[in-house]
């Protein structure tokens, strides 16, 4: 492995799993290394194809929200939506993930 401090690859993976990268390599040079057995892999396998699983789903599950609203501003809404090709529920919907995720701040 290229030395973490010149190496592209630090713009891709954290510190933590470049760390691991250079552990595992030192353990593959020294002979030191042992692969997990075929049981044991199927496991960590299923472990976290149901995480990745769970993951998903939380990320994708829809909660309804009712909010009153101006009935001018909804107007804007919707024209602005129409300007962007979308419907206006999911404009709003979209501006709320963003706002949530920090991509637009208020």
């Amino acid at each position: 492995m290229k030395n973490s401090d010149t190496s592209p690859d630090k713009d891709i993976y954290t510190a933590e799993e470049l760390a691991l990268f250079k552990a595992l390599e030192n353990d593959v040079d020294s002979g030191t290394y042992q692969p997990m057995d075929k049981n044991s892999l199927e496991e960590e396998i299923e472990i976290a194809k149901k995480i990745a699983k769970d993951t998903i789903r939380k990320k994708t599950r829809k909660k309804s929200l009712n909010l009153r609203v101006f009935e001018d501003d909804i107007e804007r809404i919707k024209a602005m939506a129409l300007n962007q090709g979308l419907p206006y529920q999911t404009f709003l919907s979209s501006i709320i993930h963003k706002v949530a995720t920090k991509q637009i701040e208020v």
